[in-house]
């Protein structure tokens, strides 16, 4: 399969089952809690490359690595997910408007009522890669409201008099709607701002063209000069 090609169903299920298994740490992440956080990679201040992200999935102590039967498997789920967060950026790229966050629905008395909390500690947990890239998001009158929300649902800890803000899931409902509607918001503050995560070297001067005069002052031509091939003995 290639990269670029969504999860099926029953691969979307077989990636649930793993990460659902023991050999995921207490604190791994469910598919929901993955989609969070690989959002918050795809559309944050920088490209995370995923030998940093992908360990802290596992939830496992020192980042350790779950017990693969074997070398295939390893490659298997490894593709699942790098194909799971191909998807969230092709989406972005390709129809951000279709975007919609993986959140949990339950029932309470007949009524539906959506569950984002898990999807938002995801989030959080992925902007906590690039915690101080994120404070010009926090500093921003507009953006900063819409990462309280997400704060709210998603942090592992609140201030108390925080805690009447979610302690119902009517009142959880309301702020994972408020929480969907703002990844656009979030997303196109970041885009123009976006960094590769690539270091470019800025050349202090213009490169030497091979027929310029050799910089070295001989008054040869490069070629000729600094820049002749190396003899072979």
């Amino acid at each position: 399969m290639h990269l670029d090609e969504p999860l099926s169903d029953k691969e979307f299920n077989e990636l649930d089952k793993f990460l659902m298994s023991d050999r995921v740490g207490d604190e791994g992440m469910t598919m929901d809690a993955l989609h969070g956080y690989l959002t918050a990679i795809a559309l944050g201040p920088e490209a995370i490359a995923m030998a940093e992200w992908l360990p802290l999935v596992w939830g496992l102590p020192d980042q350790a690595e779950p017990t693969f039967k074997n070398e295939k498997e390893l490659q298997r789920i490894s593709n699942l997910i790098a194909r799971f967060m191909n998807e969230i950026q092709i989406t972005f790229e390709v129809a951000p408007q279709e975007f919609e966050p993986l959140f949990c629905v339950m029932e309470q008395d007949g009524k539906e009522l959506i569950d984002g909390e898990t999807w938002a500690w995801g989030f959080w947990e992925g902007m906590q890669l690039r915690e101080e890239a994120w404070e010009a998001a926090w500093e921003s009158d507009e953006i900063a409201p819409l990462l309280t929300t997400i704060y709210l649902l998603g942090a592992e800890e609140i201030e108390e008099n925080e805690l009447t803000l979610v302690d119902t899931p009517e009142k959880c409902h309301h702020l994972s709607l408020q929480l969907e509607a703002s990844i656009p918001l979030i997303r196109r503050f970041w885009a123009p701002l976006r960094k590769s995560g690539v270091t470019t070297v800025k050349r202090d001067a213009p490169k030497v063209g091979r027929n310029d005069p050799c910089p070295c002052g001989s008054g040869k031509k490069y070629k000729a000069c600094c820049g002749a091939e190396p003899t072979i003995h």
